[in-house]
């Protein structure tokens, strides 16, 4: 097991049902489902670095207003708050809470894009494959279909789905949560993509497990 899994809340035991659970579920359609689980989507650095910036612009206002401080004095105090700011803004728990709701969603609807691709999930018989991603950090899960199950499955399936996973993981479950999504994105895919007459695995079934470093 790796260092990052064990961060993550998995044993290697959880990732074994996973893997299980992948496996079975795609015994019960054509269709492959791709599990990803990552510690992060961005680091937000940027983001910690800019709030320091505006708060540390607004320092010399009120002092140059309600204090006897010279314009030295004031610099100093500005520079001051800027590194305190900024040194406070890159401990992680900090960090994301600075990062509005929309953007940590955008950031990790990209990077659950990118996996799908990275993963080959769009090169798949039918276009029958789906991503189940998991962004730990921003607390933020997707489920990603491809263009052949978009066409048959409503939307509103898999947004269930994720509600439930996301449900799971803010009570502290990520086994149960990934479990359960997994084996209801298995029964949507039975429903309308059963399994062939000659059907192969395509893709890997075990926890894709990422440290979420990003450039």
């Amino acid at each position: 097991m790796t260092d990052i899994s064990k961060a993550l809340g998995f044993s290697d035991e959880d990732r074994a049902a996973i893997a299980r659970a992948i496996a079975e579920a795609e015994q019960t359609t054509s269709g492959e489902i791709v599990v990803v689980a990552s510690a992060a989507s961005d680091g937000y650095r940027s983001f910690g670095l800019l709030w320091s910036a505006l708060v540390a612009l607004a320092v010399p206002l009120p002092l140059i207003y309600f204090t006897g401080w010279s314009l030295d004095q004031v610099y100093v105090a500005e520079l001051v708050a800027f590194f305190v700011l900024a040194a406070i803004s890159q401990i992680p728990a900090v960090r994301y809470r600075l990062v509005p709701p929309f953007i940590r969603r955008e950031v990790v609807h990209r990077a659950a894009s990118e996996q799908f691709l990275a993963q080959n999930l769009h090169t798949t018989d039918g276009r029958t494959g789906i991503l189940i991603y998991v962004s730990f950090a921003e607390h933020i899960a997707e489920v990603i279909a491809d263009e052949g199950i978009y066409a048959k499955v409503d939307e509103a399936v898999w947004d269930e789905i994720v509600a439930r996973l996301t449900g799971h993981l803010g009570r502290g479950h990520p086994r149960e949560a990934f479990l359960e999504a997994i084996e209801k994105s298995g029964a949507v895919l039975a429903e309308h993509f059963p399994p062939g007459a000659i059907d192969h695995n395509e893709l890997p079934n075990h926890l894709i497990v990422l440290d979420g470093s990003r450039p």
